[in-house]
């Protein structure tokens, strides 16, 4: 019988303790001396945020179908039992078998955004593993990286032995493979570390260095052992329908962020969002087939018992297919109390049919994301949105009967003025009056338009890679003039605002485009007790500044500088087949104020074509 690793007593102590006793619905048990690698995937937030994450389900599921590797899943304690497991030296562990980290071959680390960094040591930490990569010896697990905060994954080089760059089902069976290969073979931590860079897509941050000028940008950045590529190739599944997907994901014993089965439709998407990284990372556009969606969807919701499904991708409505997936589940389903969730839904009449047969309008809300209030400023970000279409859209959609709308608005974008921000309660407030040309009888009771604004973060491998930031006094100007603006609206009642944290913006730019250097602040961040950063209510702003003051780094120069063209990123030596020239061209289009067609409408010459698939392919015929 498997013993837990923390006591009955603990587990009374702490915060819904389920979160750490694993034994799930559909979770792997495997007998430990039947398999040669021991794997542990984390997600380093709390548990009911990981175990919503795509990502770690399907390789959770890849891993496990090999006989020889046990794929166990470990996520970041909370912070009251952080500190029990600080006070009374209990080792991380993972769920599955309740052993600690340190004993596994690999820790894999997935990494979605930059506020997690913090709690990347922590798990690193916990786990009784040194901090910096280079500390490490043979009896330490590999500490491995993926998801989109890779693409540029300098910041945290020093923490990391391994980055996998790209789709997680091509290459780690040969990861895997190398790995059982070197360690019968009685070979080295760096022997392996060698076999892995030779591997398309990997990255070990500790074969390379970097070299800057007089004014902080790099001068070079090359490998210094002859078994690093001085390119790293991105890695993509051109077929989506014939890789893996997990038929029976884990349930968890808790309410989770996404509690419902997640059916991936499509990767990719054809828009070309200027200041979309997702949008430019996973081109080219590939679909599942529609067939396959429909077996895979019956398997997990039978497998699961779970009474929701999610259709998912980055913007669902340009699935080519997405009609005839939507009636089939209706129809399937129409008796079992399914419901239906469509996100990444573009505001049309079909969209709307589509949501009006399976959603509740009168309980639900719509979300229309313009990014930017004008015109203009749309143009500038190739948003493909113009005012005549939100308005249409919003006013099908209440004469289908919905009356509350969420709007998504950014502040900061590049050569934005006063004007375009005073636009976005004005955009607000003319989908207000749409709703009150209805006649009175038809209406669904009030109007309720809720507006939120983020601040603009540039990101890397995005048109807008080369923007400068504000710093955080700045922003909550911005979002001043919006807040004033939105006073003198006619509809006012009906209307709400509410804005993004500006600090938090900050840092998130600092290290989405920042290099090595940050290593030392990110530590020096984690050593003063930053911890769960994305979080409102344990972010702490004032240890942050006193680790970049601490570190001698100038916060400004990574964020309040507009980038040259021939600057050096530190991510250049990535590449993800959008070529940097297409993105300058982008970056020179945008402030111009001219729109780029869409994939489908027209070939943009990004590059992707040599990745042979998806919507490229459609694109030739």
């Amino acid at each position: 019988m498997r013993k837990l690793a923390l006591n009955d007593e603990i587990l009374l102590k702490i915060e819904k303790p389920a979160r750490y006793i694993g034994n799930e619905v559909n979770s792997v048990m495997k007998d430990k001396s039947k398999i040669d690698i021991r794997f542990a995937m984390c997600f380093p937030d709390v548990y009911e945020i990981g175990m919503s994450h795509l990502g770690i389900q399907i390789l959770y599921d890849m891993f496990n179908r090999r006989e020889d590797v046990w794929c166990e899943r470990v996520y970041s304690p909370w912070t009251d039992l952080d500190q029990i497991m600080r006070n009374e030296q209990i080792p991380l562990f993972a769920l599955e078998s309740q052993d600690p980290i340190k004993e596994f071959d690999f820790l894999g680390i997935t990494i979605q955004y930059e506020m997690c960094y913090t709690n990347i040591l922590q798990v690193i930490d916990l786990s009784g593993i040194p901090l910096n990569a280079c500390d490490r010896n043979d009896s330490d697990p590999i500490v491995i990286g993926g998801g989109p905060c890779t693409y540029n994954p300098e910041p945290l080089a020093e923490f990391f032995d391994l980055f996998y760059i790209g789709d997680g089902e091509t290459v780690y069976d040969q990861l895997l493979d190398a790995y059982k290969e070197n360690k019968k073979n009685g070979g080295s931590r760096k022997d392996y570390l060698r076999k892995a860079a030779e591997i398309e897509g990997i990255y070990v941050p500790q074969f390379y260095e970097t070299e800057y000028k007089e004014d902080g940008t790099i001068a070079s950045f090359k490998p210094t052992d002859s078994h690093a590529k001085p390119v790293i190739q991105k890695q993509m599944v051109s077929n989506l329908t014939d890789t893996y997907y997990p038929m029976a994901p884990v349930v968890p014993f808790i309410k989770v962020t996404q509690d419902r089965v997640v059916l991936e439709i499509q990767r990719g998407c054809i828009r070309g969002c200027r200041f979309c990284q997702a949008g430019m990372l996973y081109r080219p556009t590939r679909e599942r087939d529609v067939e396959t969606l429909k077996q895979y969807a019956c398997a997990m919701l039978k497998n699961t018992g779970h009474e929701e499904i999610s259709l998912s991708s980055l913007s669902s409505s340009d699935y080519s297919q997405l009609k005839e997936l939507v009636t089939f589940l209706i129809e399937e389903f129409k008796d079992e109390g399914i419901n239906i969730c469509l996100p990444s839904l573009r505001i049309d009449a079909f969209s709307l049919d589509v949501m009006g047969k399976v959603q509740d309008i009168r309980k639900s809300s719509l979300t229309f994301a313009p990014e930017a209030g004008s015109q203009r400023m749309r143009d500038v970000i190739n948003k493909g949105l113009t005012e005549e279409i939100i308005l249409d859209g919003a006013g099908q959609a209440f004469e289908g009967g919905w009356n509350k709308v969420k709007l998504y608005f950014m502040l900061g974008l590049p050569t934005e003025t006063e004007e375009d921000m005073k636009a976005i309660p004005r955009l607000a407030d003319k989908i207000a009056r749409r709703y009150y040309e209805i006649p009175k009888d038809r209406r669904n009771g009030k109007c309720q338009i809720t507006t939120s604004t983020s601040f603009f973060i540039p990101k890397p491998f995005t048109p807008f890679q080369w923007a400068k930031m504000y710093d955080k006094e700045e922003y909550v100007a911005r979002a001043a003039v919006v807040k004033h603006e939105f006073q003198g609206q006619l509809n006012r009642k009906s209307l709400k605002y509410h804005w993004h944290e500006a600090d938090v913006t900050v840092l998130e730019g600092v290290f989405a485009r920042g290099d090595r250097r940050l290593s030392k602040v990110i530590l020096e961040a984690y050593r003063l007790g930053c911890l769960y950063d994305s979080w409102t209510e344990t972010f702490d702003n004032e240890k942050w500044m006193q680790a970049f003051e601490n570190t001698g780094v100038d916060i400004g120069f990574y964020n309040l500088r507009e980038r040259d063209s021939d600057e050096i990123f530190p991510w250049d030596f990535i590449d993800i087949g959008v070529t940097k020239d297409f993105l300058y061209r982008e970056w020179e289009r945008a402030m111009k104020g001219e729109v780029t067609p869409n994939c489908r409408v027209r070939c943009s010459g990004c590059g992707v074509m040599k990745y042979k698939g998806g919507v490229c392919i459609e694109s030739k015929n």
